[in-house]
C-alpha cells in the first residue's frame, strides 16, 4: 500500500482508506448502505490492516451512531493499528442544538463518538456540513480546544464550499488554531464538480482530500451499461434520490472508456475508475466501501499498479464536461489561462 501525506499535515494515510457507512444498518438513508455487524466488520478490517489499508472513516450519524459502535468493537484490541477518522454536524437528533458545530453540540459529539468508538482519541475529526448559524470563530476556537485537550489529533471538513474552507483557514491563521488538514468531497470520473474550486484551494492551502463515493454512487460498477436496465437487488433502486444526478448520455460514455481500458490491463471497471482517482492532483486517500469480502479484495486491487498517459488521456477527455462560470475562460482564452494556468 502507499502511503501519503493527509494535506499539509505529518500525518501519513494510505491511498485506499474504508468507509465503515455499512456498518449498523439503521435509519432510512444511511442504514439502507448496510448491514454489517461487529462479526463481519472484524473480518473486513482484517483484510483491510493485511493490505495495509489502515484508515477506516465513519460518522455519528451513520445509522445513528452504530456505525461509530460496530467500527469501536471491531477494531478493539488493535487502536495503535488504525487511523480512525469521524464526522459530525448533521442533525443527532430533533433538539435545537442536536445539530450544527456550536461548541455545545462539539463538544458533545466529540464525547459521544469517543464512547461509541471505544477510544480516548480520534485521529481526525471532520465537520460533515458547514453549519452557517454559528459563527467561524466559535467552531474553530473549539476545534482548537478538543486538539490541546488530545481527544482529537487533526481537524478537516467535508462538503464544504470553497469560500467557507477559506475563510475558516483564514480564521485559524489569524488566531493560530488547529488549521483544516483534509476535505472529505464527492469526486469522480462521473463528477469532476471538484477540480473546479475546491482542488485548486486544496493545492494553494495544503489541504488533502479524502474521495467519498469513488464510484459515483454505484454507477461505476460495471453493471449499468447502454440498453442494459439496472439490475434487482442495486442499492441505486433505494438510494439514487438521495445522490447528486448524473446525466445518462454522460455515464454511458464515460462506462464506454472504462469497459475499452478494462478489456486491455485486465482490470475491473471499479479498480480502473478509483486508480485514476489516486493519480489526481491533492487527493490523499480514497474512501472504499463493501457489503462483502470479495468487493473489499476487488477494490483494493485498484493500487500496485498505474494507467498509461494514454488510457489517462483517455478518461479525461470521455468525463470531460464544459467548466462553469467562472472557470471556463481559463479554459478558452489564452491571457487568462497564462494568468491562472489550471490544476490539473
Amino acid at each position: 500500500m502507499e502511503y501519503r501525506r493527509l494535506g499539509a499535515s505529518g500525518l501519513k494515510v494510505p491511498a485506499l482508506s474504508f468507509g465503515a457507512g455499512t456498518f449498523g444498518g439503521q435509519g432510512p438513508l444511511f442504514g439502507a448502505w448496510g448491514q454489517t455487524d461487529a462479526q463481519e466488520a472484524r473480518r473486513l478490517i482484517d483484510i483491510c490492516l493485511e493490505a495495509g489499508a489502515t484508515l477506516f472513516d465513519t460518522a455519528d450519524v451513520y445509522s445513528n451512531g452504530a456505525s461509530e459502535e460496530v467500527l469501536g468493537a471491531a477494531i478493539k484490541g488493535r487502536r495503535d493499528w488504525v487511523i480512525i477518522s469521524t464526522k459530525t454536524s448533521l442533525p443527532m437528533g430533533d433538539g435545537p442544538n442536536d445539530a450544527g458545530s456550536s461548541r455545545s453540540r462539539l463538544i458533545r459529539a466529540c464525547d459521544a463518538a469517543l464512547r461509541r468508538l471505544g477510544t480516548d482519541y480520534i485521529d481526525l475529526l471532520q465537520l460533515h456540513a458547514f453549519d452557517a448559524g454559528t459563527p467561524v470563530e466559535e467552531v474553530l476556537a473549539t476545534l482548537d480546544d478538543l486538539v490541546r485537550a488530545g481527544k482529537i489529533r487533526y481537524v478537516g471538513v467535508s462538503n464544504f464550499s470553497g469560500w467557507q474552507v477559506m475563510k475558516s483557514l483564514a480564521v485559524s491563521d489569524r488566531h493560530g488554531w488547529s488549521r483544516y488538514v483534509a476535505h472529505q468531497v464527492y469526486y469522480s470520473l462521473i463528477s469532476r464538480d471538484y477540480e473546479w474550486e475546491l482542488m485548486p484551494l486544496g493545492l494553494d492551502q495544503g489541504v488533502g482530500a479524502l474521495v467519498w463515493s469513488p464510484l459515483g454512487w454505484g454507477r461505476l460498477t460495471g453493471k449499468i451499461r447502454r440498453g442494459r436496465p439496472l439490475p434487482q437487488g442495486s442499492r441505486l433502486h433505494e438510494t439514487a434520490e438521495f445522490g447528486p444526478p448524473v446525466d445518462d448520455e454522460h455515464l454511458f460514455r464515460v462506462v464506454d472508456a472504462l469497459d475499452e481500458i478494462a478489456n486491455e490491463t485486465g482490470k475491473t471497471i471499479p479498480q480502473i475508475a478509483i486508480n485514476w482517482l489516486l493519480g489526481r492532483p491533492t487527493v490523499s486517500s480514497v474512501i472504499i466501501g463493501a457489503r462483502n469480502e470479495e468487493q473489499l479484495r476487488q477494490n483494493l486491487g485498484a493500487v500496485g499498479w498505474t494507467l498509461t498517459p494514454d488510457q489517462v488521456a483517455r478518461l479525461d477527455a470521455a468525463s470531460a464536461v464544459t467548466a462553469p462560470y467562472p472557470y471556463f475562460p481559463y479554459h478558452r482564452q489564452e491571457g487568462f489561462a497564462r494568468l491562472n494556468p489550471p490544476a490539473v
